[in-house]
């Protein structure tokens, strides 16, 4: 399927693994020049330069796109996307008990503010220009919430209704917000859950993620190529009728009938 969107300009954060490199590949594919950031310059010059084999721009930025100066940076760097891909690494595990003020200040600047301060940087010229798409990488948690991740449910769900109302206004602009919600994927947040299971359970890396994955209809995690596929479909011409949803890629893991 042609996708609409050879040409287009993306800005994809936290582009240079895991599910972020796989929204990077898919619009690379599809045609789209890139901006990608990562705060480590050496695996983000390497994807850069695996990305580039597909005929396109591909510009680094090395930064902490939770800062005000990361984003300034990226947004230097391509000051009138077409595309927003919000993608940061969400917040440690714990229990109720563990957080304090601080932590929810930082989970919030991570996973909600920065989407949003990126989102009130791009939509004018979006909206100006009469197109766009923004894709913003949540959690199943917003519809399924996940006890150990409290940080991540509360900073991740405040997103979710600040997209719902949002999108609602620019959509007569031709320019759509939806968000996708990743459940357990093969990437390095996975690892670092397994592990947080293996060492506290007394088990096997392999044990912990044959555990997890018997919880998931699908019976194994989700491939970074396959989220970047759906991120992709989103940002392309054929999904100007998906405004302001929540679409689960999560192998079936949220059991619920809406």
């Amino acid at each position: 399927m042609d996708l609409g969107i050879s040409g287009k300009k993306a800005i994809i954060c936290a582009g240079s693994k895991g599910l972020g490199r796989g929204c990077a590949q898919a619009l690379a594919e599809a045609g789209v020049n890139l901006v990608i950031n990562a705060r480590s310059s050496g695996p983000l010059e390497e994807t850069a330069e695996a990305l580039r084999g597909f005929g396109v721009s591909v510009t680094t930025v090395a930064a902490d796109i939770t800062s005000q100066e990361g984003r300034n940076a990226v947004l230097a760097a391509c000051p009138a996307p077409d595309i927003l891909v919000n993608n940061a690494g969400g917040p440690p595990p714990g229990m109720w008990s563990d957080w304090e003020r601080e932590d929810f200040i930082a989970a919030l600047d991570a996973n909600m503010l920065t989407p949003i301060a990126l989102m009130k940087a791009c939509l004018p010229g979006m909206m100006e220009r009469g197109w766009g798409r923004v894709v913003n990488i949540t959690s199943q948690s917003v519809k399924s919430p996940i006890p150990v991740l409290g940080l991540s449910n509360a900073a991740r769900a405040g997103l979710t209704g600040y997209v719902a109302g949002t999108a609602r206004q620019v959509a007569p602009h031709g320019v759509t917000i939806n968000n996708l919600l990743p459940g357990i994927h093969d990437t390095d947040r996975a690892t670092a859950l397994d592990s947080g299971v293996s060492r506290a359970e007394n088990i096997s890396m392999e044990d912990a993620r044959a555990k997890r994955e018997a919880t998931i209809p699908a019976r194994r995690y989700g491939t970074s190529e396959e989220f970047g596929a759906m991120c992709a479909f989103l940002c392309s011409e054929r999904a100007g009728f998906i405004v302001g949803q929540n679409i689960l890629l999560d192998g079936g893991a949220v059991n619920a009938t809406l």
